[in-house]
This record gives structure tokens, C-alpha cells and sequence, in this order.
């Protein structure tokens, strides 16, 4: 089956996020497609108040960012699955049809919603807007 030779998995650490990492792997191990995961840091808008220090905030979430990225990589490696990574600033539903398209993906994997629980019922903010925005490009909706 080689229908997806490139797979962005899109991550943010959530338990649906955590489904669709293991859905992808699985999917990128039956198909022999190359599996790239992604974490978007969200762009702070900066905010007039003396003690929100956005430079800091920034660099937190990052490093959170790149933790959640290492265990994507440690649970493929231990299906014998290699994975690129990468960890990107900006709006993330825009961001992650951005690298869909340049990197020439057949399939985005992302959970159906995000950790911040804040959004629709069924299907989170950046899912529900990454489906109406992707163009030419299937999107996978893990629960």
C-alpha cells in the first residue's frame, strides 16, 4: 500500500493527539510512507501587562513543544518507524496546511481535538479549520 508516501502528523500533546500518533505510525509502518510530525507554537500576541513576559512564555511553550516531538520519535523508533520532526511558530491550523503543501503531503493525521478544550463538541477549532482550508489533501481525524 503505497497510497501515503508522506504523512504530516500534527501534534499538540493531547490524549486525541496521542491517538493520532498512533494511528499515524501504524499507517506510515503499512505503507512504507515517510512520517513527519509537527508542533506549532501558537503566536503570542503581546499584552500590556509588566509581568507577562512573552520571550518566556515563547521559550516554555518551545521546549514543551519539542518534548512532545521527542516522544513522537521514541514511540516510532520503537515501531522500527524513522520520523522528521519539526517545530514551527505561527497560527496552527495555518501553519499546518503551509507545511502540508510544501512538503507535498497525501495525508495530515491530527486528533480531533486539542488539549485547551476550549472550541466545538465533536471536532476542535484547528481540525474543524484545517479541513475547511486544506486543499488536494485528505485529513485523518483521530478521537
Amino acid at each position: 500500500m503505497d497510497i501515503y508516501k508522506k504523512i504530516l502528523l500534527a501534534v499538540d500533546g493531547s490524549e486525541a493527539s496521542k491517538n493520532a500518533v498512533r494511528h499515524a505510525i501504524e499507517l506510515a509502518k503499512q505503507s512504507g510512507g515517510i512520517l513527519l510530525a509537527l508542533h506549532v507554537v501558537p503566536t503570542i500576541d503581546v499584552l500590556d501587562i509588566e509581568t507577562f513576559k512573552p520571550d518566556t512564555l515563547r521559550r516554555g511553550l518551545r521546549k514543551e513543544g519539542e518534548k512532545i516531538l521527542m516522544e513522537v520519535k521514541e514511540l516510532a523508533k520503537g515501531k522500527g518507524i524513522d520520523v522528521q520532526t519539526r517545530l514551527e511558530d505561527g497560527i496552527p491550523f495555518e501553519k499546518i496546511c503551509e507545511v502540508a503543501g510544501d512538503t507535498g503531503s497525501d495525508l495530515i493525521v491530527m486528533g480531533s481535538h486539542g488539549r485547551t478544550g476550549i472550541g466545538k463538541v465533536f471536532i476542535g477549532s484547528v481540525t474543524e479549520r484545517v479541513i475547511s482550508k486544506i486543499k488536494g489533501c485528505p485529513v485523518l481525524v483521530v478521537k
